[in-house]
């Protein structure tokens, strides 16, 4: 069954979207010397996240100097398709892990590098910030799960910032942002495929027993589409309560 409810399809995303646009708000406000210090005290560094890995890990993702607008149209493409399909609490199970563990993996490779000697001492200092990986993930989600027309403008979310942000620049080069945005979005995969594969199940269980009792009293089940990922029905959108 889709998400019933305002708070169910539309809560974490727009959450999200305050929170964010509020962040940046009080960012724009600040002095550059003040934005500097923000910038450095909420980035996922190597060595922030040694010392005090839960303010960066949850800051950071409300944070994005320049182009706030920009963020936000992509934000809402992605998180808000994504939260009407999934659910809020999946949509945030999601987006925070994809946050999560890009940013840890991607992290976790520059302060190995940086123990080997192949890559400088000052790369544990990096400022690390942004709402990408949260967007890339839900960006994953919304294409698997939402409807089709979901799915179309979150292929041209992913397009746009692919270029316009250059997600991927540098990963072969193992670029933080680079090899955090890629393990994000397969994050996103994983979850995103296990919850989906969960809610089929349990359709699938919850199914069985009123066809087997209409067959036991002589009736027939009904030739209609069931609701979700039948030949029939209004589309691939696999919605869960």
């Amino acid at each position: 069954m889709p998400p019933h409810g305002w708070r169910a399809r539309y809560g974490f995303a727009c959450a999200y979207l305050v929170c964010f646009f509020v962040t940046d708000l009080v960012y724009v406000l600040l002095s550059p010397a003040a934005q500097d210090t923000m910038n450095a005290w909420a980035s996922t560094s190597v060595a922030n996240l040694e010392h005090e890995p839960v303010i960066p890990l949850v800051l950071s993702a409300f944070i994005s100097p320049g182009f706030v607008g920009g963020w936000l149209v992509a934000i809402a493409v992605a998180v808000i398709g994504a939260n009407r399909a999934l659910g809020s609490a999946r949509t945030a199970l999601v987006c925070v892990a994809g946050h999560v563990v890009g940013t840890l993996v991607s992290e976790g490779i520059v302060a190995y590098r940086v123990d080997a000697g192949l890559q400088p001492v000052a790369d544990r200092y990096l400022i690390d910030i942004g709402p990408s990986y949260v967007v890339v993930a839900a960006i994953v989600a919304a294409v698997l799960a939402g409807t089709w027309l979901v799915r179309i403008l979150a292929v041209i979310d992913f397009v746009v910032l692919t270029f316009t942000a250059d997600l991927f620049g540098g990963l072969t080069q193992l670029d933080v942002a680079a090899v955090g945005h890629l393990t994000s979005m397969v994050t996103a995969l994983v979850i995103t495929t296990a919850l989906l594969a969960a809610a089929r199940s349990r359709r699938t269980a919850g199914r069985r027993t009123p066809a087997a009792a209409g067959a036991s009293a002589g009736r027939v089940p009904d030739a209609q589409p069931d609701e979700i990922g039948d030949g029939g029905g209004a589309g691939p959108e696999y919605e869960l309560p």
